[in-house]
């Protein structure tokens, strides 16, 4: 190797070992300077605690002096008020200890008070027994003397007063009360007077009288025979369509519809009158008008129906009670029309029932349907009542209207106040005057049949028709009649009534003796 250049490399090597030497020289210098800080801020941070921690210390000893004062002070505040509560219970207590023995005092005082008071007491007792004994001496002498002079003991003469007393009392009692039941009677009946006018003055209705038969006007002679027909064909397939009867006889002018159905009788009635007004008679045309005429009929009767349910507000009902309700339009009872007269009633027994607090829809509503029955009477075993309430209960009608219904005419107990507003209400449409027209002569014969039929039996003294005829109020004598002999007259009248006698609806009959009997004959 050449010299030259191997001791340059040496030369290099010492300069760079020679380099590394001081780095490292300095590196070690910097770390013994950060040593020496780093102890330097230890030492620091160790003497500010050690600073901090006295200061923390002393303040906590300053705080617990200050709470250990707190403390001492409210012991003794607490110490002090007990002390004072117990100096005030010691003083509340010697005054207790005083009033006590003046208590004491004074009750050694009233004790001696009340045995001198004994004392004074058993002197007075003992002179009261001494009086009562004869005082009790006295009044064994006075009621011997009494008895030997009246002739009766004490008992008896006990009894005989208060028998006396108990006479004159009852006799008071019985006045009085007489007197009370005759001034609340006129009362009530002056009240009830002037309800049922008002009602009856707040609705006024028109009423126009329906006959039995219908009446046909025909242009010509020989228009009736067209009716008739051709050996009688025309007239015979007529009555089998519409089940009425045809009366053609000489009047001129005028056929004559007869039948016991008044709905019949007006489909007949209708039917005719297309005939005519077309002119073809003949039996197939007669089933189509016939047929047709029904149909227009039963509009009529829903629409009649829904009239009058819609005329006194009534809603809610059946169309089979709609249906019944517009057939009374052609049902009549002594010439007054039975739908007319439902719809007087539902206003009367709403007017009565709102006059005393009772609801008057609910009476309008018994009302309306309680005569529902005459609809189909003629259909129907049994009497409309009957019939009506059979019929609604049915329809699903509440208690109230079935009850108005079956017992407006007094044939069953009445359980609810609308079954009595609503008989009430019958009773004032069908007696006031113009209600029910009926010829003068067969009105008093009617009267004078039921009059003179009662006047037959023995014991009769009196005999009134009254009510148009649906009542006879009979009077017989007390002496000849018992209570039995009157119940059976009234029986034996009724049944006459029945046998002797034709006529709608019910008669009443009432005999009047020391006791009411009363009969319906249906």
């Amino acid at each position: 190797m050449n010299p030259q250049l191997a001791s340059t490399i040496l030369y290099c090597l010492f300069f760079f070992f020679l380099g590394i030497a001081a780095v490292l020289a300095f590196i070690q210098r910097q770390a013994v300077k950060r040593r020496e800080r780093l102890d330097a801020e230890a030492e620091a941070v160790l003497e500010s605690a050690r600073r901090e921690a006295e200061t923390r210390g002393n303040q906590i000893i300053v705080d617990a002096r200050e709470k250990a004062l707190a403390i001492k002070a409210e012991a003794d505040r607490e110490v002090a008020a007990m002390r004072e509560t117990e100096q005030i219970r010691d003083r509340k207590l010697d005054a207790r200890e005083d009033q006590l023995a003046s208590g004491q005092e004074s009750l050694r005082k009233a004790q001696r008070g009340l045995e001198s008071s004994q004392t004074r007491l058993a002197a007075q007792m003992r002179n009261l027994t001494e009086q009562r004994a004869e005082l009790d001496r006295l009044v064994q002498e006075s009621q011997r003397a009494l008895e030997k002079v009246s002739g009766m003991t004490q008992e008896e003469a006990a009894e005989k007063l208060m028998q006396s007393l108990r006479q004159d009392l009852e006799h008071e009692i019985g006045s009085t009360v007489l007197k009370h039941q005759r001034e609340l009677g006129r009362r009530v009946d002056a009240q009830a007077r002037e309800m049922l006018l008002t009602a009856m003055q707040r609705y006024a209705s028109v009423h126009t009288a329906d006959t039995t038969t219908s009446t046909v006007g025909v242009p010509t002679d020989d228009m009736k025979g067209r009716i008739i027909g051709r050996e009688g064909r025309n007239i015979r397939a007529f009555e089998k369509a519409t089940g009425v009867d045809l009366i053609i006889d000489d009047t001129p002018g005028v056929v004559v519809v007869s039948g016991f159905d008044p709905v019949r009788r007006e489909v007949a009635r209708m039917s005719l009158e297309k005939l005519i007004a077309d002119g073809r008679i003949h039996p197939s045309k007669i089933e189509e008008t016939v047929e047709q005429a029904g149909k227009e009929i039963q509009a009529f009767i829903l629409q009649k129906g829904q009239e009058a349910a819609g005329e006194v507000n009534v809603s809610g009902l059946h169309d089979r009670v709609i249906e019944m309700l517009g057939r009374l339009h052609f049902r009549t009872s002594y010439s007054q029309n039975v739908l007319r007269h439902s719809v007087e009633v539902a206003f009367l027994a709403g007017m009565m029932a709102e006059m005393i607090g009772l609801d008057g829809d609910l009476a309008r509503r018994c009302g309306l349907l309680h005569d529902i029955g005459k609809a189909a009477d003629h259909e129907l075993e049994g009497g409309h009542p009957k019939i009506g309430a059979d019929l609604l209960r049915r329809s699903k009608e509440n208690d109230e209207v079935v009850h108005a219904a079956k017992g407006h005419h007094d044939e069953i107990v009445t359980e609810f106040p609308y079954t009595m507003l609503v008989a009430t209400a019958d009773a004032c449409s069908a007696s006031r005057p113009g209600a029910r027209r009926e010829s003068l002569e067969r009105y008093v014969k009617r009267m004078e049949e039921l009059e003179s039929i009662a006047q037959r039996f023995d014991g009769v003294q009196q005999a009134y028709a009254i009510s148009a005829g649906r009542e006879l109020r009979v009077m017989v004598g007390s002496q000849q009649v018992s209570d039995e002999r009157a119940a059976a007259i009234c029986r034996d009248i009724a049944s006459t009534f029945e046998k002797e006698l034709t006529y709608p609806g019910e008669i009443k009959v009432t005999v009047v003796r020391e006791a009411r009997f009363t009969n319906t004959a249906t």
